[in-house]
C-alpha cells in the first residue's frame, strides 16, 4: 500500500500548532461523551422519566460534575504528549474554559428571562448551586486526572519525528483542509437528521421523547461514523503525504455540528411560529450553546479515532 511507503513516517507525529487549545478541547470532549452515554443507559433503564423535564437535565449536570477527572486526564496526557511544559495553565484552562463557555451563554439567556419575568427563569440561588459544583467538586476533579496525567510517563511514538519538517507538496480539490472538513460532517449529520426532528420537537414544541432506546443505538451509529468517516479522510490526506491531521480530524468530524446548527435555522423557520425577538434570541442562545456542546462531542470522536488509526498503521511500518 502506498500509505506505508509514503515519506511522512517523520512528521507524522510531529505537535500540532496550538497543541494546548486542542488537548483542552478534547478533553473536555471526553467528558461530554461519558456524560451522554451515562445519561442515555440509565434512561433507557427507566431511571429517568419522561414526564420529568428536570429529570434527565439533572441526570446529565450531574455526571458530567462528577466526570471532571477523565477530562483532566485525557487534556494532560495530551498535552505532555505535545511536549508541553505550561501544565498549570492547561489544567485550568480545561476545568474552566469550555464549561465557562456554555455557563456564560446559559447565564445570558437566563438574564432575559428573568427581565421579562419568566417563570422558566432559573432561581439566582440554583445558579450559586451549579457555581458550588463547577469549583467545588468538576473542577478538584480535573486536578486530580491532570495529576495522574502528567505523573503516568509519555508513550514512544511508533517512529521518530524528525528535527526539520518536511514541506507538504501540493493538494488536489478533495485533499485540501476545506472541502475535507465540509464533507467530513455530512454523513455524521445523516446518522442523527430523523431523530433532531423529534429531540426538537421536545423541547421546542413541549412534546413528550420517549425513544431513548432507539437514541442510544443512534449514539453509537453516530460514534462508528463519525469515526469511519473521519479516518477515511485521514488516510486520504497521509497518502496525499499531508501530515498535519491533529486539528482536521477534531474539525472534520466536529463540522457535525454546524449542519446541527443549520438544520436548527430551518426548523425555526419552518416549524416554529416565534415572531416576538426575546424568543428568537432564547432559541438561537440554547442552540448555540447545543452547536457547541455537539462540536465537542463529535470532534472529539473524530479526533480520537485518528489517533488510534495513525498508531496502528504506524506501528507496522519498517523505516529503514
Amino acid at each position: 500500500m502506498y500509505l506505508y511507503k509514503n515519506r511522512v513516517h517523520g512528521d507524522v507525529f510531529r505537535p500540532p500548532q496550538k497543541g494546548m487549545l486542542l488537548a483542552v478541547l478534547i478533553g473536555n470532549g471526553a467528558q461530554i461523551a461519558i456524560m451522554s452515554l451515562i445519561t442515555l443507559v440509565f434512561a433507557c433503564f427507566g431511571f429517568l422519566s419522561p414526564a420529568s423535564r428536570g429529570a434527565l437535565m439533572t441526570c446529565a449536570i450531574v455526571c458530567y460534575v462528577l466526570l471532571g477527572t477523565p477530562a483532566g486526564y485525557t487534556s494532560a496526557r495530551l498535552y505532555k504528549m505535545f511536549g508541553g511544559e505550561r501544565w498549570k495553565k492547561n489544567v485550568l484552562m480545561t476545568a474552566v474554559a469550555c464549561p465557562g463557555a456554555i455557563f456564560a451563554i446559559f447565564f445570558i439567556l437566563n438574564l432575559v428571562l428573568w427581565a421579562n419575568g419568566s417563570s422558566a427563569a432559573i432561581p439566582f440561588t440554583t445558579f450559586l448551586a451549579l457555581l458550588a459544583l463547577w469549583f467545588c467538586v468538576s473542577t478538584p476533579l480535573v486536578f486530580i486526572g491532570a495529576y495522574l496525567g502528567f505523573k503516568r510517563p509519555v508513550s514512544d511514538n511508533p517512529v521518530r519525528t524528525n528535527q526539520i519538517p518536511r514541506q507538504v507538496p501540493e493538494q488536489t480539490l478533495y485533499t485540501k483542509p476545506i472541502p475535507g472538513i465540509l464533507m467530513g460532517g455530512i454523513l455524521p449529520f445523516g446518522c442523527i437528521f430523523i431523530q433532531l426532528f423529534f429531540i426538537l420537537n421536545s423541547i421546542w414544541a413541549h412534546q413528550y421523547y420517549y425513544f431513548f432506546g432507539f437514541l442510544l443505538v443512534v449514539y453509537i451509529i453516530l460514534i462508528i461514523t463519525c469515526s469511519e468517516t473521519t479516518i477515511l479522510l485521514c488516510y486520504f490526506h497521509l497518502c496525499a503525504e499531508d501530515y498535519n491531521w491533529w486539528w482536521r480530524s477534531f474539525l472534520t468530524s466536529g463540522f457535525t455540528a454546524v449542519y446541527f446548527f443549520l438544520y436548527s435555522i430551518y426548523y425555526f423557520a419552518t416549524k416554529l411560529e416565534i415572531s416576538d425577538g426575546t424568543s428568537t434570541f432564547l432559541y438561537f442562545g440554547y442552540t448555540l450553546m447545543l452547536t457547541f456542546i455537539l462540536f465537542l462531542f463529535t470532534g472529539t470522536i473524530g479526533f480520537l479515532a485518528c489517533f488510534w488509526f495513525v498508531h496502528i498503521i504506524y506501528s507496522v511500518i519498517k523505516v529503514d
